[in-house]
C-alpha cells in the first residue's frame, strides 16, 4: 500500500476516477435494494449515482488532456488511510438508516480526498476541477436534501415510515418475542421440577442455566435454517438467528439467576416474581407490535406460563 503523500497527480486522477466508478456503483446498488420497499428513496439515490458518474466523466476528460488514454487501476484498497466500508449491497432487504448512514461517511471521506488532494497538485487546471469536486461532495447534503424534497414527499416519507415499522417487527421484533417466548415459558418446567426436586439451590441454578443455552441454540439454528428471508421478507437468516437465540437464552436466564442465591424459599420467590415480569413483558410487546390486545395478550401468555410452570411443580413433587 502506498502512502496518500506518495501520489503523484497522475496517480491522484486516477484514484479520483476509481473512488468516483465505486461511489456511482454503490449508490446505483442502494437504489435497486431500496427501490421494493422505499421508492422514493431508491429515486434519489439513483440521481446521486448518476452525479458521482458525471464526476467520472470529468475526471477522465481531463486525465486523458494531461496523461493519455491509459488510466492505471488504483483502488481505495491501494492506499493507506481509506475506509473499507461494509458490504451493504450483500445484505437484502436493505435498511434504510444504514444505508444513509454510509453514504454519509462516503460523501465526507470522499471531500476530505479531494480537499487533501488539492495540497498536492500544482496544475492550475487539476487542482480547479479538484476544487470544484471538493465543493461538489460538500454540496451533495444540501444535494440530498433537495432530492429528498422533490421525492420524498409527505405521502412518500409517511409510507416508507410505515414500510420500515412493518419490516422491523418481521425482522427483529417476531424472531425476538419467539425466542423471548420460548426461553421464558419452556424452561419453567425443567427450573421449578429441579427445584421442587433437589431443593438445592446451585443445581437448579445449573439445571437452569443448561436448559436456557441449550434452548438459544436450538432456537437459533432452527430459526436460521427455516428461510432465507428472499421470499419472506423476513431479513437475514443469520440476523434472525441470533436474535432469536440471544432472546430465548435471556428469556430463561432471567429466573434462572435467582439460584445463585443460598436460601431455597427467598430463591424461589424471587424467580417467581421475575417469571411475572416476563409473562408481562412478553404480552406488553405482543400488545404494542402485533396488534393484539393487551388483556388478551396477558391472558394467553400467563395462561400457558402457569401450565408450565404448574408441570414443573407436580414433576418435582412426585
Amino acid at each position: 500500500m502506498k502512502r496518500f503523500s506518495e501520489l503523484s497527480e497522475q496517480e491522484i486522477l486516477a484514484l479520483a476516477i476509481s473512488l468516483e466508478e465505486e461511489h456511482s456503483r454503490i449508490f446505483a446498488d442502494y437504489a435497486h435494494g431500496l427501490e421494493e420497499n422505499y421508492p422514493a428513496s431508491a429515486k434519489v439515490f439513483a440521481e446521486m449515482a448518476e452525479e458521482e458518474n458525471e464526476h467520472r466523466r470529468r475526471l477522465i476528460d481531463l486525465y486523458r488532456e494531461k496523461f493519455g488514454e491509459h488510466i492505471p487501476l488504483i483502488r481505495r484498497q491501494d492506499v493507506k488511510g481509506f475506509v473499507t466500508h461494509k458490504p451493504l449491497w450483500m445484505v437484502r432487504p436493505l435498511g434504510l438508516d444504514a444505508v444513509r448512514k454510509q453514504a454519509e461517511e462516503i460523501e465526507y471521506e470522499t471531500r476530505t480526498f479531494y480537499e487533501r488532494a488539492l495540497e498536492r497538485t500544482s496544475d492550475a487546471s487539476i487542482r480547479k476541477l479538484l476544487g470544484d469536486l471538493a465543493e461538489a461532495e460538500r454540496s451533495h447534503e444540501s444535494l440530498a436534501e433537495r432530492l429528498a424534497e422533490t421525492h420524498l414527499t409527505k405521502e412518500a416519507r409517511s409510507e416508507e415510515d410505515d414500510m420500515r415499522r412493518r419490516m422491523f417487527v418481521l425482522q427483529i421484533v417476531q424472531p425476538g418475542l419467539a425466542g423471548l417466548m420460548d426461553g421464558s415459558v419452556s424452561t419453567l418446567a425443567p427450573l421449578f421440577a429441579a427445584a421442587f426436586a433437589t431443593q438445592d439451590t446451585w443445581e437448579t441454578f445449573l439445571v437452569g442455566t443448561a436448559a436456557s443455552i441449550g434452548a438459544g441454540i436450538s432456537m437459533g439454528f432452527a430459526e436460521a435454517l427455516s428461510d432465507d428471508g428472499t421470499l419472506t421478507g423476513r431479513g437475514h437468516p443469520m440476523i434472525r438467528g441470533w436474535v432469536t437465540g440471544a432472546m430465548t437464552a435471556v428469556g430463561g436466564i432471567g429466573h434462572t439467576l435467582p439460584y445463585l442465591i443460598p436460601n431455597f424459599m427467598t430463591a424461589t420467590a424471587i424467580a417467581v416474581a421475575v417469571v411475572l415480569i416476563e409473562l408481562w413483558l412478553i404480552a406488553w410487546i405482543r400488545a404494542k407490535y402485533m396488534d393484539t390486545r393487551f388483556l388478551q395478550a396477558v391472558f394467553e401468555v400467563v395462561l400457558g406460563g402457569l401450565i408450565v410452570f404448574g408441570a414443573g411443580v407436580l414433576i418435582g413433587n412426585a
